[in-house]
């Protein structure tokens, strides 16, 4: 099941997963159910609330939670707390109660010098997967670059320079940027290689398993 099912990534993961073989149930809310990937089995419900979110996991699922804030920035500071942290509250609880197999969840890569309040929101989201005890996969991206997402492109010359130089090649390889294909691929792996703990994903990875993308 995925959560934020018709966002920037899940609309686009749901119709790659389906065309793997995969069952996908996309999770949406209430009025959005047309914004789903054609052909995917759609649940409707508030994702912030937990019966809500139980109701439509199954036992031995996986779940993909991708709720977040769009296009975050450090002045959604709030936004971070109502919609990404409340969101995984619910779904955590709900994965506790139903009896789930796997969690995907992306978070962001750390430590970083900006975005603090998105970073302590996304490592309060690690903390309470692992508090689950449900076999889990963390992904750390620092922007995924796409479709409307292409202005860090004008970074890329800032990161090559930063490679060059011992003390500032592994900031630059932590905090590097991603494409969405890449991404894709990334989740894609993560969904069909169910950890035996928890599996964190950092930026190197998420490339090397979309390189081909």
């Amino acid at each position: 099941m995925v959560t934020g099912a018709t966002g920037y990534l899940g609309r686009a993961l749901c119709s790659t997963a389906q065309g793997r073989s995969h069952a996908v149930r996309a999770f949406v809310r209430p009025g959005s159910e047309q914004r789903a990937a054609p052909g995917v089995e759609v649940v409707s419900g508030n994702p912030f609330l937990v019966d809500d979110v139980a109701k439509a996991l199954r036992p031995g699922d996986t779940l993909v939670a991708l709720i977040g804030t769009p296009r975050p920035n450090p002045s959604k500071a709030e936004q971070f707390r109502r919609i990404d942290l409340a969101s995984i509250e619910a779904a955590t609880a709900a994965a506790r109660r139903v009896g789930i197999a796997h969690i995907v969840y992306i978070s962001v890569a750390q430590p970083a010098p900006v975005m603090k309040a998105y970073i302590a929101v996304r490592a309060r989201g690690e903390a309470l997967i692992r508090a689950t005890g449900i076999a889990a996969t963390i992904l750390r991206p620092w922007y995924v670059i796409g479709p409307g997402h292409r202005w860090p492109y004008a970074l890329v010359p800032a990161y090559w320079l930063l490679k060059q130089f011992s003390a500032t090649r592994p900031a630059s390889e932590r905090l590097g940027l991603v494409t969405h294909p890449q991404m894709i691929a990334a989740l894609i792996d993560a969904i069909e290689r169910r950890p035996d703990g928890v599996r964190v994903i950092e930026v190197p990875e998420i490339r090397r398993l979309g390189a081909y993308a």
